[in-house]
C-alpha cells in the first residue's frame, strides 16, 4: 500500500472532520471527544484546530486520509519538554499494514525537534496499540483508572512515555 505522510493543514479540513468524525465514532471508548460534539463544531473551529496542533495524515494516491495522529506540546515554562500524542487512529482497512508505526515514528521525529519526551494515553484493552507502543520505545508509567465512562462501563487508560533523549527500547514484551 502506498501512502505519504504529511501535515495536514487549513486546506485538509474536510478530510480532517471525516476521518476524525470516523475515529469517534468507531471507537468511543478510544477519546476523551464525542462524536456528537464534534460535529457541532464549525468550520472555523476545524480551521482553528489544523492551525493549533500540529495533525499529520497518511495521503492515499486517491488523496484521502487513511489514517491521521497529532502532537500537542506542553506550553508551561516548567513543562515544554513534554508533548502528547493524541487523536492516533487508522481506518480499519489499513490496519495491519505499518501505517501506524509509520505515523508514529513520523511524529516522533517531528516531536524531537521541539521536546524531550512523548507521552500518550491509550485504552488499557487496545493491546494492537500498546504491542506497536512498546515496539517503538513507550514505556507504560501508569493506569489511570475510570479515565471514561462510555456505553455504561468504565474505560482504564495506560499512560505511556518515550524518552526522545534516549535510544528506545525495541520489545514485543505486553
Amino acid at each position: 500500500m502506498s501512502f505519504v505522510i504529511k501535515r495536514l493543514g487549513i486546506e485538509d479540513a474536510a478530510a480532517y472532520r471525516a476521518i476524525r468524525l470516523e475515529a469517534l465514532t468507531n471507537h468511543p471508548e478510544a477519546f476523551v471527544s464525542t462524536p456528537e460534539g464534534f460535529a457541532q463544531k464549525s468550520d472555523d473551529e476545524i480551521r482553528q484546530t489544523l492551525e493549533t496542533l500540529t495533525i499529520f495524515g497518511a495521503v492515499l494516491p486517491d488523496r484521502r486520509l487513511g489514517g491521521i495522529n497529532a502532537f500537542l506540546r506542553n506550553e508551561g515554562l516548567k513543562e515544554q519538554h513534554r508533548g502528547w500524542m493524541i487523536q492516533v487512529y487508522v481506518r480499519p482497512e489499513h490496519r495491519g499494514s505499518g501505517m501506524a508505526q509509520v505515523l508514529v515514528e513520523h511524529l516522533a521525529e517531528y516531536a524531537k525537534h521541539h521536546v524531550l519526551q512523548i507521552h500518550l494515553g491509550v485504552w488499557s484493552e487496545n493491546i494492537p496499540a500498546i504491542k506497536l507502543y512498546k515496539r517503538l520505545g513507550f514505556e507504560t508509567y501508569g493506569t489511570e483508572p475510570r479515565y471514561l465512562f462510555v456505553n455504561g462501563r468504565f474505560i482504564d487508560e495506560h499512560l505511556m512515555v518515550r524518552f526522545l533523549d534516549k535510544a528506545p527500547i525495541e520489545s514485543d514484551q505486553e
